[in-house]
């Protein structure tokens, strides 16, 4: 009986241990079946991250030209190396690393290794070894595969020319990104497209000597050929920083236009920043990004009679030798109208009445327009509009229309003579080279080309509208040399060239009325008289010593005009007596 007992008892621990044994191989058969089928994408996925690696490699940023090729703004492409101690088991490895870079790199290798004997032998940070390495040598390195070097990419952003244009190049971000002006507005085209190397790597991360090695190329990114003349550009930024000091001016603006093609040959505006020192933790810095040309608005004043004037010659009503009289102030909605200095001038013709500036014969023109037709012309010449000129932040100016709430006869007299109109410089510009450039209003534009990988994209002037006709500008240019040559705007001349202009002195809109003594002074000209090659307008903000256009602004379009004549080498004219209107 005893022996029959222990037999069965051992049976059925023999049987326990088997039943145990089968039990867990079925386990490990169900669990090393759901690791290589349910979660076999995600192992396999694990096993690839760490067997394999994909580096980005960052495109060249392009470059933002100049009109005749000098660069502005480019991208300096460079490399940090340097080498991870923890990579080497022994001394000789680690030097024998060092002495294939410096073959690579086509330089001594003592130098380099002196800076690793050097380091502390218990460190185990990575050794500086080479700042600043050239992009191709950077690039050879990468592609090496060398064990232990750690190559890191910087990009800088270079100013061969310093600040010039600030405003309107803009600058980007620390991630290569542009933030603003043409960086951000042309972005996509200056960034270029990233590419990637995909490499074996070691349990270390390191590229295996050898190993397989997949390389997209970056394509870099296109230049920006602009229409702006750095010469011009860097004598109008001078003439603006000389005036500016001289008046102790709140800022001010610049603006050269080719009249014929819209092409902007210069955009300056002080205050301004340095393009190589930023700070955009400051509040008060912010400030000065913005491009003050398209985003800050005015009230033109007397520049905007030459508008008026092209309406009413246009239109039919009046010729340059129409007189009208003035006889003292005039009462439009229950304001009173006077003169900018309280004469009065009796009979004149319509170019007595640009070359006094007389508000009054302004609103006698209107009179004769009518507000349907005044503000025809008004809109023709782009005025509450952008110009489309393809910059962000661009504002589109402010004027009340015959159908806005609160327009009133006192609307259109003031609007006659640049008061009571919100306008951009941008806007002024271009309103005036179709004035003078046969009548037509042409898109301003900054950008000449994007010259890229894939070739070369051409933008051509563009035709908005004519506005006025051939004879109506014709006119217009004899009207306003005369302003310029025995007018009020008579600084703005150049001896032994014939211009035209028209000055300007607007009051500064303040809580509801305006500023009893801050004005802003402007000049806008032409040059030379027959044909033009280039419109400046020329505005001083709240000038200390004078508040006039006449005095403040015109000497300054004098100044650039004749460095724009001595750049071009545009010879004086022959002088030519004209008989007086």
């Amino acid at each position: 009986m005893t022996a029959s007992g222990e037999g069965s008892g051992g049976n059925r621990r023999l049987a326990f241990v088997a039943l145990l044994l089968a039990s867990s191989a079925l386990a490990l058969v169900i669990r090393v079946g759901y690791l290589q089928i349910v979660q076999h994408e995600t192992y396999r996925e694990q096993a690839r991250a760490e067997h394999w690696s994909r580096q980005p490699l960052l495109p060249q940023r392009g470059a933002i030209l100049d009109r005749n090729g000098a660069p502005l703004a480019l991208s300096v492409t460079s490399y940090r190396i340097a080498l991870d101690p923890a990579s080497f088991r022994t001394e000789e490895g680690r030097d024998r690393t060092v002495r294939r870079l410096a073959e690579v790199l086509r330089r001594p290798a003592e130098p380099l290794l002196a800076r690793v004997a050097a380091a502390p032998p218990e460190s185990r940070a990575p050794i500086p070894l080479l700042d600043e390495v050239p992009h191709q040598e950077g690039l050879a390195v990468q592609e090496s595969g060398l064990l232990g070097l750690v190559v890191e990419e910087t990009v800088r952003r270079s100013y061969p020319e310093g600040s010039l244009a600030a405003g309107l190049l803009g600058f980007i971000g620390k991630d290569g990104e542009g933030l603003t002006g043409l960086e951000a507005d042309f972005n996509r085209d200056l960034g270029g497209v990233p590419g990637s190397m995909l490499f074996e790597r070691d349990s270390l991360g390191d590229p295996i000597p050898f190993g397989y090695r997949e390389v997209t190329p970056a394509v870099d990114g296109s230049n920006l050929v602009l229409t702006i003349d750095r010469y011009i550009q860097r004598m109008a930024e001078q003439r603006l920083e000389e005036a500016v000091t001289k008046h102790q001016a709140a800022g001010g603006i610049i603006l050269v236009m080719e009249p014929y093609t819209g092409a902007v040959l210069a955009m300056a505006s002080r205050p301004t920043y340095d393009l190589a020192a930023l700070d955009l933790s400051r509040p008060p810095a912010q400030e000065l990004f913005r491009n003050r040309a398209i985003t800050d608005m005015y009230e033109p004043g007397s520049t905007f009679k030459v508008i008026t004037m092209s309406a009413a010659i246009n239109a039919g009503l009046v010729t340059p030798e129409t007189k009208y009289y003035d006889g003292g102030p005039v009462n439009k909605g229950g304001w009173i109208i006077n003169t900018w200095n309280g004469q009065h001038f009796g009979w004149q013709t319509m170019t007595q009445l640009l070359m006094t500036s007389n508000n009054i014969g302004t609103v006698w023109l209107t009179d004769q327009l009518g507000p349907e037709r005044f503000y025809h012309y008004v809109r023709a010449f782009g005025f509450g509009q952008p110009t489309n000129i393809g910059l962000s932040g661009e504002a589109s100016g402010q004027l009340r229309w015959p159908d806005s709430p609160g327009w009133g006869t006192i609307d259109l007299a003031t609007n006659s003579f640049g008061q009571a109109i919100n306008v951009t410089p941008l806007q002024m510009v271009t309103a005036v080279s179709a004035v003078v450039n046969g009548g037509v209003l042409m898109r301003p534009s900054v950008v000449q080309e994007v010259e890229g990988p894939q070739g070369t994209r051409t933008y051509e002037p563009v035709v908005v509208r004519r506005v006025i006709s051939e004879q109506t500008s014709a006119d217009l240019r004899l009207m306003m040399n005369a302003v310029a040559e025995r007018g009020q705007a008579r600084f703005g001349t150049v001896p032994g060239y014939h211009v035209g202009g028209k000055t300007g002195t607007a009051q500064v809109p303040r809580a509801g009325g305006y500023a009893p003594d801050a004005t802003i002074a402007s000049f806008v000209g032409f040059a030379p008289l027959e044909a033009p090659r280039f419109v400046a307008l020329v505005r001083l903000d709240e000038p200390k010593d004078s508040p006039w256009g006449s005095t403040v602004a015109a000497p300054v379009f004098s100044a650039l005009a004749q460095d724009i004549f001595t750049a071009w080498r545009i010879p004086p004219a022959a002088l030519v007596k004209r008989t007086e209107p």
